[in-house]
């Protein structure tokens, strides 16, 4: 498994939701490129950008950001507000490596489909962010976490053929930047009923500890943001998870 450090942005600042509520949002002084940095001198080889903005509007409001953030040896997994091929076209272009793609997922999967046999299934990671309901039942949310689609997970997942899909990212919004520690019943039944799948785990992050149990459930990556972000895990107790000898071996890719 592999970490990988998220940076969310809104209005080019590097900022944190709690349990993906707007108005519960912390900014750091920090800035993107300064925390793209950090990250890369502990070993990181890829990141999570976020444009909080993009995801709630559906307008890629922290683009030219994003693209000053392209890095030659840190691969970038960028998404928020991504909902035309265009604008997957404009990140690739400008040197992203892969794609997240949220609410279209959910709402027009038949054209993500298309993106997905367009640009490849590395190019292309399905990001579905959930809250825990009834019976355990995971109900998708899009929009930035303001719109419950009534939709579970798996009639999400269900959506796509099999063999179409290679990258998923699930976000538990109830953990996200909570530093709650990760939901391991989600992602176990995750990997139960998609195994082929690499699952990258985000949402409540809170010491090495919970990357080492989600490493042993197996997923691909654990996708980190309020902990690196505020140093709660030593470098020593992260460099297992982010040296170049484990990105070749517990790459996401």
């Amino acid at each position: 498994m592999l970490l990988i450090p998220a940076i969310d942005l809104r209005g080019g600042r590097c900022v944190r939701l709690r349990e993906g509520d707007f108005a519960a949002v912390t900014a750091y002084a920090i800035e993107p490129a300064a925390l793209l940095s950090r990250y890369h001198g502990l070993g990181a080889r890829w990141l999570h950008v976020v444009d909080l903005d993009g995801a709630k509007d559906g307008v890629t409001l922290n683009g030219d950001v994003i693209e000053r953030l392209v890095h030659p040896t840190l691969c970038l997994q960028v998404g928020g507000g991504v909902r035309s091929a265009a604008v997957i076209e404009r990140l690739l272009s400008a040197g992203v490596a892969r794609v997240a793609i949220g609410s279209a997922a959910v709402q027009r999967p038949e054209e993500v489909m298309t993106w997905l046999k367009s640009f490849g299934a590395e190019r292309i990671c399905v990001a579905f962010d959930v809250r825990i309901g009834a019976a355990g039942v995971p109900y998708v949310h899009t929009h930035g976490w303001t719109i419950n689609s009534a939709v579970s997970l798996w009639e999400a997942m269900a959506a796509f053929p099999k063999g179409l899909l290679k990258h998923v990212l699930c976000t538990d919004i109830s953990r996200d930047g909570t530093l709650r520690g990760p939901n391991l019943t989600l992602y176990r039944e995750c990997l139960a009923q998609y195994s082929g799948l690499a699952w990258q785990a985000s949402g409540g992050i809170r010491h090495a500890s919970d990357l080492a149990a989600l490493e042993r459930l197996g997923v691909s990556g654990a996708v980190s943001g309020t902990a690196l972000l505020e140093e709660r895990i030593s470098s020593r107790e992260l460099r297992p998870f982010l040296t170049e000898a484990a990105s070749s071996a517990r790459s996401p890719g």
